[in-house]
């Protein structure tokens, strides 16, 4: 889809593009091939696209072959994408705001991958309700602020390293990303964009059962992320539970929250968790606790 083309469809139903929904849309055919490329799709991967718009890049997911599940939320472009993809047996469309569609539908995600100009406004948790599910996406591309994508891709005690990295960074890694000029956009932007790559680990590092406890650890954590560490945990857990389990995961008593990289996080859930912990530590349970 050109640009041109882009503008036609926008005119013809009198569409006024609306900042709130994040309405960017990508047009450009050389930044999109190169987001198609980056999903490394091939057989037996099924797609899901979050905030299509006009269609472009499902234009070029639809031409995979593979099946597509793309969610929009605006219901001006509903009419529009099932007409300009009609008869496409493969490509399932759904009405619906897909961070809560994807709260109240969860799904075994293993033989997916995300591949979408993700809404700027809720791109970020979107994220995380994917990357935290218990069966999580084999691959994720996602076009986001620059902003975002190098808080993904950031490394402890950096300005950019925070909640949204430890929360993703569980159960994915960056594999790179390259960033797509404003005039690639219609209408351009005010902020820099870029498409993230993240992929997920070969091997788990907590059991899906401590999921839950690792987000409300770093939740907890990175609640007041220049205070120390230990003084914010001890609003949820005591002095007993917190001095063993800290000096297990190494880390230091006047730590800060920003200080502390993913395999920290993961064995200082393991040393709260209780005897479940104590079993993954052991090595006789899923999950591992190798570095980054």
């Amino acid at each position: 889809m050109t640009l041109s083309e882009m503008r036609r469809w926008i005119d013809a139903r009198g569409l006024q593009l609306t900042k709130s929904l994040g309405q960017n849309f990508l047009h450009d055919g050389n930044q999109l091939r190169r987001i198609v490329a980056a999903a490394d799709l091939g057989t037996g991967d099924r797609i899901l696209e979050i905030g299509p718009g006009l269609g472009p890049l499902t234009e070029l997911l639809v031409a995979t072959g593979l099946p597509v599940t793309a969610v929009e939320k605006d219901e001006r472009l509903i009419p529009i994408l099932g007409e300009r993809f009609q008869g496409k047996e493969l490509l399932t469309l759904l009405h619906r705001d897909a961070l809560e569609w994807l709260q109240e539908t969860p799904l075994d995600w293993d033989d997916w991958k995300l591949v979408a100009n993700l809404p700027y406004s809720v791109g970020s948790p979107i994220l995380v309700e994917l990357a935290l599910a218990e069966r999580p996406p084999r691959r994720m591309v996602a076009t986001l602020q620059w902003e975002v994508v190098q808080r993904l891709a950031a490394a402890p005690d950096t300005d950019a390293y925070g909640l949204l990295t430890v929360l993703v960074g569980l159960q994915f890694q960056s594999a790179g990303s390259f960033k797509v000029p404003k005039n690639c956009f219609f209408p351009a932007p005010d902020v820099e964009s870029a498409c993230i790559t993240l992929v997920r680990r070969p091997e788990p590092l907590l059991p899906p059962a401590l999921i839950p406890l690792y987000s409300q650890i770093v939740k907890t954590a990175f609640g007041q992320r220049r205070k120390m560490l230990r003084k914010l945990l001890r609003n949820r857990w005591t002095e007993d539970q917190l001095t063993p389990a800290l000096a297990a995961a190494g880390i230091l008593e006047m730590a800060r929250a920003e200080t502390v990289d993913v395999d920290g996080w993961v064995r200082l859930t393991l040393g709260l968790a209780g005897p479940v912990g104590a079993i993954v530590l052991n090595g006789t349970g899923c999950g591992s606790t190798h570095s980054r």
